[in-house]
């Protein structure tokens, strides 16, 4: 099945929330820390392997990164948070840019948070989820390095994951994804275009 995703292409990088495209109606975000896969995930769910940069420095996307799917369509790779190498006020600059993305940005139709499988729902994780709560907009988790567990251990995750969400995040979604191992890629594109879809029969 082809996926709009597929037509993604790079577009601008912003520093700053006034430097955003204008010309924008729809945009889902990308956002995980620093080391969660969140990069590798962009590039396979848009089958672009350099897409987005893969760093093997974790920590260095410092900016908004925006991939446009057509004219005014877009995918945005926020920074990642919570790499214990980056200073302190270099932190304090990205939680400014990413809060205020999140919760100013009227064109975000929808927020996706990734996650290692083996450590997911951290306490910044959290902190994401209830920064975004507010906009009542819709979040998907992507469990992502899943190839790493065994089928029991990743089927548990999600379990955990799935009720802990339930509880405190009941618009949230959730799925084991793995770039390496091409597991659940249909599953996050058919939800990803869906967002964006409803979003262009609203703009009519």
């Amino acid at each position: 099945m082809t996926s709009r995703l597929q037509q993604a292409v790079f577009h601008k990088s912003a520093e700053k929330l006034n430097q955003l495209p204008e010309e924008s109606t729809a945009e889902v975000a990308f956002a995980g820390r620093s080391n969660a896969g969140k990069s590798s995930a962009l590039n396979t769910l848009t089958g672009r392997r350099k897409l987005a940069h893969v760093s093997k420095t974790p920590g260095r996307t410092r900016l908004i990164n925006f991939f446009a799917i057509d004219r005014n369509t877009y995918l945005v790779d926020l920074p990642g948070y919570g790499y214990a190498q980056v200073p302190g006020e270099m932190k304090r600059q990205w939680a400014a840019l990413l809060t205020g993305y999140l919760n100013r940005r009227q064109q975000i139709c929808g927020l996706v948070v990734v996650m290692d499988a083996r450590h997911p729902m951290t306490p910044l994780d959290q902190q994401l989820l209830d920064w975004f709560a507010a906009t009542g907009k819709p979040v998907h988790v992507l469990l992502t390095k899943a190839d790493k567990l065994s089928r029991s251990q990743a089927a548990n995750q999600l379990r955990k994951v799935e009720a802990a969400l339930r509880k405190d995040y009941p618009g949230c979604s959730v799925q084991l994804f793995s770039s390496s191992g091409k597991l659940g890629i249909q599953e996050a594109q058919e939800i990803i275009d869906g967002w964006l879809t409803a979003a262009e029969q609203n703009e009519k």
